[in-house]
């Protein structure tokens, strides 16, 4: 163990500045991992380990539980992995607590544990704490990554072009309107500063497109033109909410709005996703033929990983994020023939990391922040109230954006916009980690989250339930199986969906 620590000391006086894209404990800050290790006895800092394994244990006991549970009511999994971070977090149990959330190493049980387990001293107690809280964001930095990953790897940029002008314009509404309104109405109303209001507004700006493509799918209107309007601008939604993350996380490094940096950010993140994708072409023959020369285990697996650091690396290193490279790699990546391989090579992957990121911004959510009977919380609720409205309004508006086609349905159009689903819970999580959101604020989006992601499926059902549902295609039952991932679930519907309407759609 103590060899580990040596080479890290080697590594940190080599690369003073090394760091990995998102700092999540405090972005903008260079301290290499397991600094805190450095604080400490061979004898205490071989505890960090087994503090490490007790915090997954509890991650990965917690995102089964909470995920089993919301999908046995209908709830896309994430929301249980969220809400059982909460309760193992800082706001009930306190088995996964972290030092920026103000906890200290008395705070956590797991430390509580190791000391009376395995001998672990008082004096050493906060340095293996310190340590250990690291590990876990750096786990959690990973599993953000490669959710953002497995969202490019699903999103096929020709097949949304198929979609036409109308899911872009949808999607550009729905973007501008909540995070205008969001933003404005932060900062008139609650005098929010201008960094925060500006993140919280970005989060409203979100879309999950698979919880809305699960329940069009389930009602049998995901081939219908609401249906691929909605699932064309979900997509598109989301490739701009990731330009807005990435600016509003670079202001929040800086903690100053620069009108020039904004337009580099904007330039730069639209540059970047352009290129990637005309790269794509490219790129994937290249990718494919290096693939193919392996013979041994990871053959496809790792130079796609490789490919998908890299991107992050040079998303981080232009002032982007390391998430929105992820991003774009797995939009290059889904040019190749070899994507569902792919995504089903990565499943496992994103099945270990990705409930570290979900359990971790439950965890770190304080929601006695927005108990009524502390008089000085009340703010916080009546902001969660703010931002639930704006969220429900800001999307439903978009249905009435869609002009030259008879007979659709708007209002369900505006509905299908509402859940924040995974996609709200990566801005929260980004808001939170960079220091920029106040406990109140950041409770008020987790809030908004949960709800708009609860009450979009019901009302799905309510505005399409006088409207007679499509038979699906034989074949298509698949797509729901229980063993897919829902990224590749949702990539084959989607797919399907357009194909359909290539091949049936007459010129009126």
């Amino acid at each position: 163990m103590t060899d580990v620590f040596a080479w890290s000391n080697f590594l940190t006086a080599l690369f003073p500045k090394l760091s990995l894209g998102i700092s999540l404990p405090a972005w903008g800050q260079t301290a290499p991992i397991l600094a805190a290790t450095h604080e400490l006895d061979a004898d205490s800092a071989a505890l960090v380990l087994p503090g490490v394994l007790l915090s997954l244990v509890v991650v990965y006991i917690a995102s089964k539980i909470g995920g089993e549970l919301s999908n046995q009511l209908g709830f896309p999994p994430v929301l249980g992995e969220l809400v059982t971070g909460v309760i193992v977090g800082v706001s009930a149990l306190h088995l996964l607590v972290f030092p920026e959330s103000g906890a200290q190493s008395s705070d956590s049980l797991i430390i509580q544990l190791l000391q009376t387990t395995a001998g672990l001293n008082p004096q050493s107690a906060e340095a293996v704490f310190n340590a250990q809280s690291e590990v876990i964001s750096v786990l959690s930095e990973l599993g953000v990554i490669i959710l953002l990953f497995e969202i490019g790897l699903e999103s096929n940029i020709r097949h949304l072009m198929a979609v036409g002008y109308q899911a872009t314009i949808v999607a550009c509404v729905g973007v501008a309107v909540p995070f205008a309104a969001g933003t404005a109405g932060l900062m008139l109303l609650f005098g929010v500063p201008a960094i925060p209001a500006i993140f919280a507004g970005a989060a409203l700006t979100a879309t999950s497109i698979g919880i809305t493509s699960k329940v069009l799918s389930e009602i049998g209107r995901l081939s219908t033109k609401e249906g691929q309007i909605i699932l064309g601008a979900a997509v598109i939604d989301d490739v701009l909410g990731i330009i807005v993350l990435a600016v509003v996380a670079s202001l929040a490094k800086t903690g100053e709005i620069d009108v020039m940096n904004v337009i580099y950010l904007i330039v730069s993140a639209t540059v970047f996703l352009l290129g990637s994708i005309l790269l794509g072409s490219f790129f994937h023959n290249t990718f494919i033929k290096v693939a193919n020369s392996l013979k041994t285990r990871g053959g496809l697996l790792i130079p796609a990983l490789v490919f998908a650091f890299v991107m992050s690396y040079l998303g981080a290193v232009i002032h982007l994020e390391a998430i929105l490279g992820a991003f774009a790699a797995g939009l290059v990546l889904d040019e190749s023939d070899e994507t569902l391989e792919l995504q089903k090579l990565v499943l496992p992957i994103s099945d270990m990391l990705v409930p570290v990121f979900f359990v971790c911004v439950g965890a770190k959510t304080d929601i006695g922040v927005l108990n009524p009977a502390v008089p000085t919380n009340r703010e916080g609720l009546i902001m969660a109230v703010f931002l639930i409205v704006v969220a429900i309004v800001g999307k439903i508006v978009t249905g009435a954006t869609v002009f030259g086609q008879d007979k659709i349905n708007r209002l369900a159009i505006g509905v299908g916009m509402i859940p924040r689903g995974e996609v709200g819970l990566v801005f929260a999580g980004i808001g939170s980690a960079s220091g920029a959101l106040s406990k109140p604020l950041e409770a008020a989006i987790i809030m908004m989250v949960i709800i708009t992601t609860f009450i979009a499926p019901p009302l799905l059902r309510i505005v399409f339930k006088d409207e007679p549902a499509l038979v699906p295609e034989s074949g298509s039952p698949s797509l729901n199986g229980d063993n897919e991932s829902p990224f590749i679930v949702e990539s084959e519907m989607v797919k399907q969906s357009l194909s359909q309407n290539s091949s049936t759609e007459k010129p009126e």
